[in-house]
């Protein structure tokens, strides 16, 4: 009972042994992060197209449910940029941003999400995320990065601009162009050069005046802060709202109110794909940073436990005034840094925040959105990496089309149809990959019981016997592949008397396959040739020995390769007796 309490509650494990250095490091570590979620929380929420206050109410309640049920020590959950945009591309056909039904939409997106996630981990169903290839996932995070900065250049300009596809932005701010606001394009361009300048040069330029270690990471977290302080004390010293200059205006100073999301059917249909792929991305996206901050610490996370704690987030944010959240790269990586021991430095960077919203609110009256804009576009310029073409196209052709066609899907035509793209194309590429599967025809190394490809290596071979590797488990989508290779290289040699099939790769067989093998056995047969197999594992001879395909089998099963061939060669090396092939199925 009590081990499976810490399964679903992890701060029973952690919590028990938290102490008072631990609480140090947090508390040191949720300072810093706090600094820096402040602009980053209400940037995040102008690209949702949400008030910022969703923003702050997004990163408290939910990272507390995060420290609850999540698993990973450094993870900090709230708003991201990808995620943002796709809460915004998601809301878009519902209601209007700025109104009551577009909140509302949010928070049931946003529960939706939550839901999605618990059910997934419940049912441990974390290994759907594994459909997603990497070179895709990077291809949907750098077109969505472009998109995202994109669709800020309106705030630089201080325009009006609409599109949920890069030529759509591009030639509505075209159009707008000529309405530019010069001051504040002058806010915009200096807040994105300075914060480009503390991202690069502040570092460099802090240890050569001699300042290391903490004090030089928290000055350089502080860029984005010092920027907002500026920009809002110039708009408010010089009323700059009255000249054009578009300001975020009054924020609530209050904690999260308590709000409930729609529970309309149609609603609820028209979010549940949206829903679906912002769950999928946002786990693909956390458990990435969680599982690689783990292994630093040589620390290990439960991916399962860690849908449960992400739904558990989402759902604190819906009904706390939020949207969807996930575990950020950035945030995470600061946390990490920064020292944090156990997840209850996400708790104090909710206090943190919450004491923000209550006391800070007013400050930020005036401060420009030209000004968030610049904080999301230096943020997601870090996530384009066209290196990644490069990398998949020495690789693999297959891999590089699949990155290809999902950057130029998502810029085309959304980040809804990125992704669903994205998610296809991974789909099909792993079916692809394993319905032709490395088939190798093999022969003996001389002077060893060794078989290897005879296309790479000087091998030995007997005209009277083939013997071809599988490099993959037989399934319903390549065994008709591979009764063709042994149909067209049997036929091709009148002289082959014995075929052996080494499965020594071969982790597992279905129905189809099994169905494919006696097909081929009864073909060969009727050839005046023999099937063998040899070095089978022990789950796939379990799978076997359950139907009538051994007892039928023309040839025989051998341990191994080498007595495989020379009992084809004719010489007294038996093959396996029926004790040795239970022996075998281990």
């Amino acid at each position: 009972m009590n081990r499976s309490f810490a399964r679903y509650l992890p701060i029973l494990t952690w919590g028990r042994a938290y102490n008072r250095a631990a609480l140090t490091n947090d508390v040191i570590a949720a300072i810093i992060v706090t600094i820096m979620l402040i602009p980053q929380s209400l940037a995040y929420a102008l690209l949702a197209g949400l008030p910022p206050e969703a923003g702050l109410y997004a990163s408290i309640v939910p990272i507390m449910l995060y420290a609850v049920f999540g698993t990973s020590r450094a993870l900090a959950v709230g708003p991201v940029a990808v995620v943002s945009l796709m809460t915004a591309a998601a809301l878009s056909n519902i209601a209007a941003q700025g109104t009551m039904g577009y909140a509302v939409a949010a928070l049931s997106l946003a529960g939706l999400s939550g839901i999605i996630l618990v059910a997934m981990g419940v049912f441990r169903l974390g290994f759907v995320a594994n459909f997603l290839s990497h070179p895709v996932i990077a291809g949907f995070i750098t077109a969505s990065g472009i998109l995202i900065a994109a669709s800020q250049i309106k705030h630089i300009l201080g325009v009006s601009a609409d599109g949920h596809s890069l030529v759509e932005l591009i030639v509505d701010l075209l159009r707008h162009v000529p309405q530019t606001n010069p001051i504040t394009l002058a806010i915009g361009l200096g807040a994105t050069a300075f914060l480009f300048w503390v991202r690069k040069g502040l570092k460099p330029l802090l240890h050569r005046l001699g300042l290391r270690g903490t004090l030089a990471d928290v000055l350089v977290k502080l860029g984005p802060v010092v920027v907002v302080f500026a920009t809002t004390y110039l708009a408010w010293a010089f009323d700059l709202a009255e000249r054009g200059v578009k300001i975020v205006g009054a924020v609530p100073q209050s904690l999260p109110p308590f709000t409930m999301p729609s529970v309309s059917p149609d609603l609820i249909m028209q979010l549940l794909v949206p829903a679906f792929l912002i769950s999928l991305i946002g786990f693909v996206e956390s458990v990435s940073v969680a599982q690689t901050l783990a292994a630093k610490k040589r620390q290990r996370i439960d991916p399962d436990q860690e849908l449960i704690g992400l739904g558990a987030a989402n759902i604190g944010a819906a009904l706390t005034g939020g949207f969807p959240v996930t575990g950020g790269f950035s945030r995470s990586v600061v946390n990490f840094d920064a020292g944090a021991e156990t997840p209850a430095a996400g708790a104090f960077t909710a206090i943190g925040l919450a004491i923000a919203a209550l006391v800070l609110t007013p400050l930020i009256y005036f401060l420009p959105t030209a000004t968030l804009a610049a904080t999301i576009i230096v943020a997601v310029l870090s996530l384009v990496d066209f290196s990644i073409l490069k990398r998949s196209w020495q690789f693999s052709k297959a891999d590089f089309a699949a990155v290809l066609a999902t950057i130029i899907i998502t810029l085309l035509a959304g980040v809804e149809a990125g992704v669903s793209a994205g998610v296809g194309l991974s789909i099909l590429l792993h079916l692809y990959k394993s319905s032709k599967p490395h088939v190798a025809e093999v022969g003996r190394v001389p002077g060893t019981e060794h078989f290897r490809n005879i296309l790479r290596h000087e091998v030995i071979t007997d005209p009277h016997v083939v013997t071809l590797r599988l490099d993959e488990s037989l399934y319903f989508a390549n065994a008709r592949y591979l009764e063709d290779k042994i149909y067209d290289r049997v036929a091709r040699d009148k002289a082959v008397r014995h075929v052996i099939l080494l499965c020594s790769a071969m982790n597992d067989i279905d129905l189809s396959a099994l169905e494919s093998l006696e097909m081929i056995n009864a073909r060969l047969h009727e050839m005046d040739v023999r099937l063998h197999l040899s070095e089978v594992k022990g789950p796939v001879m379990d799978r076997l020995m359950k139907a009538h395909f051994l007892s039928e089998l023309s040839g025989k099963v051998f341990l191994s390769q080498f007595e495989a061939a020379q009992f084809a060669k004719g010489q007294n090396a038996g093959p396996l007796s029926e004790a040795q092939a239970e022996r075998c199925a281990t």
